[in-house]
């Protein structure tokens, strides 16, 4: 007998070991002969992270298709690994080496410190995996994969030599997000905004000598301007006075009346007394600020654009550790003849952090007058999210990736189709990206990670190959054959035998993103050409969280369709489909982050409630183009649904119902049974559609709809006078039949919940019999049962049933009272029906009577039910009067709270300022209360008539 409750703490862990023991989710496990092959690569979650909702819910979801497809017979493999996360992990080790005072990196150097990242790694990294086998994930671990591992690391290799080679990877000195103090470059995707209070300086910069213009100072009340004064100086406006060292021009824009007549002189910089000329661009807005904008291209990505338009030079002014660094920079003094006094305020200047620069500068330009006002200015300002210090746009030179040839195929698969998103809104984020992408920086000055395969000759000439020996032999024939000065000292290495000292290593790492674009190919095998690639490339899907579609979706598409061919070199797509799924919030609609306390640990959710549970919910939410919104309170309901179906099956147990082999659906004769299995045929089909469409919310709307309302509520209920009954042969039809809708909503639910099936399943085999298969390796149901008039007549109980319990509680009418029930303008089928289904009737909805009449009966309560009208007199159940007061007086507080929160929403100002997530919020308030009103409003009528 099954146990009295369900309890996932122990079934877990047991179901986990079997699917080990059994090599369950090894790559084609079930497979059958013929069938085609379903792949996913797994977004490699980091090294050094551990599962947190967005995994949960991603992982949930590819896990149901992956079940879903290994029982439909197809060839499995869902790829498992992990990326190595270069910064990340970098810091969580120097962190660690601090913590026990052990020497840091730069005191054990580059292959003592990368032997300790190794170290942490087989130690500790990999936490998430054994997260994911707790939530369930059926992936082929036997196959885990890890960007440094030796085959990937080759590919890494392969993949930059060969872009090298074809001129797509190329050195360039250009503006990068700069981490101060983790002194590398870092990618946008690392880069958070974060909302400060600051100051905007407006400073005063002259004009060379003998330049004057009219400036506006007084204006009508159309904005024009009526009054004018002469001025020798610009106003510009900034938020980085520190950075004003290296201003190399200022811009206005070309139909900014004020300075057209300046546009081509120059300003003398202040502190510095560089001559800067005055630019027309279209960049600055003469709406902001002064309209007159000091260009500093060398720390400002859009100064950067206007500098290479103008021609402006660029001079970089601070350090690698975002400190002053003026004194003997060549860029810095180029052009310049300083006086003493320059030279002693810069060397003031020189080696200050730029926020204590920033003070020292606005006190010089105080002192010289030359700051024209300061006020107060909230904005944005960019952070290095691992770092946590403002990045500085830095001029560097560094690798880049030349992204712009590399997507135009990519563009044109998501265009024509081959590729598509889900939901298709989010092609148009692709689209928007990819037609205006920038090139890719993929150099990092880090340790930890794949060091750049380039090598460095003696006069700086860089030579890309797979290896040093390679690079060598490239670089030894390079200077043989060319005369000049290196030649001979070359030829002399040679002779002394220290070729070792003729190339230098590239120190850099590479972006961690370049490793994982190669991830649905690398993972297989690539560059070798092994049996997994061409059995598992393309892959089918990949599910992914909308905020790496730029940076892991689409260069996924741009290396693959770059590296992948078909055999008449046609680009192969990585994936055919993006399903992009929404963020978890939490109950509110917030976001959830650790400064609001509202993050959700979904390990601390499976330990309370179970990974079915935790897997249900999410699927069930998962809606296309719709965040969750999390309510543990929803997780303690649908564990409740495992419980039920728990219950149910050992209800169904306790009647007798057991596993016959012999049981065939089209032999039953029983009404209830053939409804029921129709019913399980249409559910089939939902569930089948759904998952197959990624509408994963449908399939288990479903799966709830069927086993809590039709199967549990409907089914067994009705059922229980067949178990009573004295009729053997009946009773063993619905014994047979209730264990083979079980065992087929058992396969159904099985993606979604897999341990509590995977353990019913084990235990309804039959007395001392055993399952051939494992659930997650039996055949999924294929519909094929039909009978419409069974499931037409059954419904039409449920739907009377239902209506007459809704009208009784409506009207507040006590649980245990019994009424006549008069049915009005009922056919010959209903009548049939009411007389065939009276003590169902009686039973089910609590009726004394059923009686037909040619009209309604004064004082009762009416439920339209197809052709016919049911009336339920509720003149002997309830005071009438004081049930109308009680419905009144809940309308009028329903109505209040609706007319406050439709108030608010009128307000323009509540509307523009409020938190989005709280204007939702109150926007879903009033639906509900708008269903409210109208449930409340039916009840008042259904008084109205009964009166």
């Amino acid at each position: 007998m099954l146990e009295k409750t369900y309890d996932a703490t122990t079934v877990e862990p047991k179901i986990a070991k079997a699917w080990e023991d059994a090599d369950a989710f090894r790559a084609g496990a079930n497979a059958k002969a013929g069938e085609d092959s379903f792949t996913i690569v797994i977004p490699p979650p980091n090294v050094t992270g551990s599962l947190h909702m967005g995994h949960a819910l991603n992982n949930t979801l590819q896990d149901v298709m992956i079940r879903f497809e290994r029982m439909r017979g197809k060839d499995v493999l869902w790829q498992p690994g992990m990326d190595h996360a270069g910064i990340a992990t970098q810091m969580v080790v120097e962190r660690q080496l601090m913590e026990r005072q052990l020497p840091g990196r730069r005191e054990m150097g580059r292959d003592a410190f990368v032997e300790k990242v190794w170290e942490w790694k087989n130690e500790s990294g990999g936490l998430i995996f054994n997260q994911l086998r707790r939530l369930g994930a059926s992936c082929d671990w036997s196959r885990e994969r890890f960007t440094m591992d030796e085959g990937l690391s080759e590919a890494v290799v392969e993949v930059f030599v060969s872009l090298y080679k074809e001129g797509l990877i190329y050195k360039d000195k250009r503006l990068v997000n700069w981490d101060p103090k983790l002194l590398t470059a870092i990618s946008d995707l690392e880069v958070e905004q974060i909302e400060v209070n600051g100051n905007l300086w407006h400073l005063r910069y002259p004009l060379e000598d003998g330049v004057t213009y009219q400036h506006p100072v007084a204006f009508d009340e159309d904005g024009n301007p009526t009054e004018w004064e002469a001025r020798d100086y610009l106003v510009v406006a900034t938020t980085r006075p520190e950075t004003m060292l290296g201003d190399t021009g200022v811009a206005v824009h070309p139909d900014d009346a004020r300075y057209k007549e300046i546009v081509g002189k120059h300003v003398i910089l202040p502190i510095v007394g560089r001559r800067i000329p005055i630019v027309a661009d279209e960049y600055p807005d003469p709406t902001a600020g002064t309209g007159a904008v000091k260009m500093t291209p060398a720390h400002d990505f859009n100064d950067f654009e206007v500098g290479k338009r103008a021609c402006l030079s660029m001079v970089n002014i601070l350090n690698v550790d975002a400190t002053v660094g003026i004194v003997g920079n060549d860029d810095f003094m180029e052009g310049l003849t300083p006086t003493r006094e320059q030279e002693m305020v810069w060397s003031e200047l020189e080696g200050l952090d730029r926020f204590a620069a920033r003070k020292k500068i606005v006190e010089i330009l105080e002192a010289e007058g030359l700051v024209d006002k300061i006020e107060p200015h909230k904005h944005m300002v960019p952070h290095g999210d691992r770092g946590g210090v403002p990045i500085e746009p830095r001029l560097t030179e560094q690798w880049y990736v030349d992204a712009k040839t590399l997507a135009k195929p990519a563009i044109a698969s998501v265009r024509e189709g081959r590729t598509k998103f889900v939901p298709k809104n989010w092609e148009k984020t692709y689209f928007e990206w990819m037609e205006n992408i920038q090139p890719w920086c993929v150099s990092r000055q880090l340790w930890w990670g794949h060091q750049i395969p380039a090598w460095y000759g003696p006069d700086g000439q860089v030579f890309v190959e797979k290896t040093e020996e390679e690079a060598l032999h490239a670089a030894i024939q390079h200077y043989i054959s060319h005369e000049g000065p290196w030649k001979a000292w070359v030829e002399e290495k040679l002779e002394n035998f220290a070729p070792g000292e003729i190339l230098t290593r590239d120190e850099d790492v590479l972006d961690t993103w370049f490793s994982s674009a190669l991830w649905p190919f690398s993972t297989l095998g690539w560059p070798q050409k092994t049996e997994a690639l061409a059995k598992y490339y393309p892959t089918d899907v990949l599910v992914t969280g909308f905020d790496i579609i730029f940076f892991w979706v689409a260069r996924m598409m741009m290396m693959g369709m770059h590296f992948m061919k078909d055999e008449n070199g046609t680009p192969v797509e990585p994936f055919h489909a993006v399903y992009v799924h929404a963020l978890v919030r939490d109950k509110n609609g917030q976001k959830m982050s650790k400064s609001k306390g509202n993050v959700i640990d979904p390990l601390q959710l499976i330990d309370e409630y179970g990974a079915d549970a935790l897997r249900f919910t999410l699927a069930i939410m998962a809606a296309q183009g719709r965040d969750v919104k999390l309510d543990p309170s929803r997780i303690a309901g649908y564990r409740n649904f495992g419980t039920k179906l728990w219950n149910a099956t050992r209800f169904a147990e306790m009647n007798g119902a057991a596993n016959d082999p012999h049981f065939l659906p089209e032999t039953t004769t029983l009404e209830i049974n053939r409804w029921i299995l129709t019913e399980l045929a249409r559910t089939e089909r939902d569930v089948t559609e759904g998952i197959a469409n990624y509408r994963f919310n449908d399939a288990a709307g479903a799966l709830y709809r069927f086993v809590w309302n039709q199967f549990c509520d409907w089914y067994l209920e009705l059922l229980k006078p067949v178990f009573a009954g004295d009729d053997e042969v009946a009773k063993k039809e619905a014994q047979a039949c209730a264990a083979y809708v079980l065992e087929e909503t058992y396969k159904l639910l099985h993606p979604f919940m897999p341990f509590i099936t995977e353990e019913l399943w084990a235990h309804t085999a039959g007395e001392g019999r055993e399952r051939e298969t494992l659930l997650c390796h039996a055949a999924w149901p294929a519909p094929d049962f039909a009978d419409e008039g069974a499931a037409s007549d059954i419904n039409w109980l449920i739907d009377l049933v239902s209506g007459i319990r809704s009208a009784r509680a409506e009207m507040n009418v006590p649980p245990g009272a019994v009424a006549p029930l008069v049915v009005v303008a009922a056919n010959g089928v209903t009548q049939e029906r009411l007389l065939r289904h009276e003590a169902s009737i009686k039973r089910l909805a609590r009726v004394e009577s059923i009686a037909l009449a040619p009209e309604a009966p004064k004082g009762a309560a009416q439920i339209v039910i197809g052709e016919a009208t049911a009336c339920l007199p509720l003149g002997s159940l309830i005071d009438i009067g004081a049930e109308k007061a009680r419905l009144e007086k809940a309308i009028a507080k329903v109505e209040q709270e609706m007319n406050r929160i439709a108030s608010k929403l009128a307000n323009e100002k509540f509307v523009a300022n409020a938190n989005p997530d709280v204007v939702t919020a109150e926007r879903e308030r009033y639906g509900e209360l708008e269903i409210q009103r109208a449930s409340l409003d039916t009840a008042l009528k259904r008084l109205a008539e009964a009166s």
